[in-house]
């Protein structure tokens, strides 16, 4: 067998993983041919994965002296030092790989790398963009870059290129759901309809993918979010929910419908009030101070549950918000809804009922989410619905109620950047 045909099937022992296999072909190569370059690098990179750094490192320099203008066996000792912890003389043979081969992605991503870790921030980052410029899609470089903007808190450019890189080849392995948020983030909800259309396909009964996928492509719009969909969603955040929404997603909810309030009298725990769409009771301090009984309804049994365990609820049902209110006929002094339209597409229906629950004179306090599209309402890509100011108000008239506040807010961040809203006040009208 020619030695070049021994090196390949050497190589293809080396790629496969069997490295004890491809350690023997090299050496019989170098036997019968001791300056086969290829043979002797390898040889080396073999010896160092399989713990003999001591043997394989030299040999690698060997082959670097006898041809020295390999970018790539440069970039594969930068790699062998890198992982040894020596960083300052990775980053100079990372250097040298970038003299002999300016446009290579992988190299300049690996001299970022190193540069990272020697916390030359400025530098690292501008290494990570030579190789997205070489490359703009290169998922290693998107990711490192993704990390190294994070830690330094821009988190907007973070997000997108973490994205970015998800979404890159190879899909496989990579949940439908991910990827159709990923999609999302960047946009492209073509993208993310398909991944919604797959994950349908896996799980053919999925309220999740089947909400979604109308969120994305605006066919079979529900008129709000279905049950299913909703108690599915919750359930599952219930366990990370305060630390999720109070955290990077800064949920200000609570402190809208706080804010709101003040146009009320001072708090002496005489009204009947409800926290509709309670979740896990983040505006519970908010309302007890108002109540003499503090009622939650929610759809999901995992929130009701981290609802009652903070204590403050006289009662808490597990129920659809719309049936609730139309079964408990002027109950209420006030009813609170942060958060929750925001599951509901046309408004008329749950006001009405929310008016039917209310005394006279009673008072509604909610958030919903702004769009300035044409449509009184619509279903955003985040499966959240949007509402117009006008459709509001509109809503709130015919129902019964005289609006007395309605103020522009931002509910939280979403993919760090504010979703706006609408936070409003209303008072049930004396028939």
């Amino acid at each position: 067998m020619a030695p070049q045909s021994s090196f390949e099937a050497a190589f293809a022992l080396h790629a496969s993983g069997a490295l004890a296999e491809a350690e023997a072909a090299y050496r019989v190569i170098l036997v019968e041919e001791p300056h086969h370059v290829q043979a002797m690098h390898y040889l080396g990179v073999v010896l160092y994965q399989s713990g003999n750094a001591g043997e394989g490192v030299p040999l690698i320099l060997q082959a670097l002296e006898l041809e020295p203008g390999q970018a790539a066996r440069y970039n594969d000792l930068g790699n062998i030092l890198f992982a040894q912890g020596d960083y300052a003389n990775a980053a100079a043979v990372f250097r040298i790989a970038l003299d002999v081969a300016p446009h290579d992605a992988n190299v300049w991503n690996n001299y970022g790398s190193v540069l990272h870790r020697q916390q030359q921030l400025d530098a690292a980052e501008t290494a990570y963009r030579k190789a997205l410029e070489t490359i703009p899609d290169f998922a290693p470089a998107l990711n490192n870059l993704a990390t190294l903007l994070s830690e330094q808190g821009r988190d907007e450019e973070a997000s997108l290129l973490a994205c970015r890189a998800f979404v890159q080849p190879p899909l496989e392995g990579k949940h439908p759901r991910m990827l159709g948020i990923a999609y999302y983030r960047l946009g492209l909800l073509a993208q993310a309809a398909d991944s919604y259309r797959e994950w349908l396909r896996l799980e053919p009964d999925n309220p999740v993918a089947r909400h979604h996928l109308a969120a994305c492509t605006q066919e079979a719009v529900p008129a709000r979010a279905p049950d299913e969909f909703v108690k599915a969603v919750f359930d599952d955040m219930a366990a990370e929910f305060d630390h999720k929404l109070t955290g990077k997603l800064e949920y200000r909810g609570p402190q809208i419908i706080a804010n709101l309030l003040e146009a009320l009298p001072p708090p002496d725990h005489t009204l009947d009030v409800l926290d509709g769409g309670c979740g896990t009771g983040l505006c519970a301090p908010i309302l007890a101070p108002y109540a003499r009984h503090l009622a939650g309804v929610d759809l999901s049994p995992g929130m009701v549950a981290k609802a009652s365990a903070r204590g403050q609820y006289n009662t808490l049902t597990v129920a659809e918000l719309t049936a609730y209110l139309q079964q408990n006929p002027e109950t209420f002094d006030l009813i609170a809804l942060a958060d929750t339209l925001i599951y509901f597409g046309d408004l008329s229906d749950i006001l009405a009922a929310a008016a039917t629950a209310l005394r006279a004179g009673g008072h509604i306090v909610f958030t919903v989410e702004a769009t300035q599209d044409n449509h009184p309402f619509m279903l955003g890509p985040s499966g959240r619905y949007r509402h117009r100011s006008d459709h509001v108000a509109q809503a709130l008239a015919a129902s019964g109620f005289a609006l007395l506040e309605m103020r522009d807010v931002v509910l939280r961040h979403e993919f760090c950047q504010p979703t706006a809203g609408f936070g409003v006040l209303a008072r049930r009208q004396v028939s």
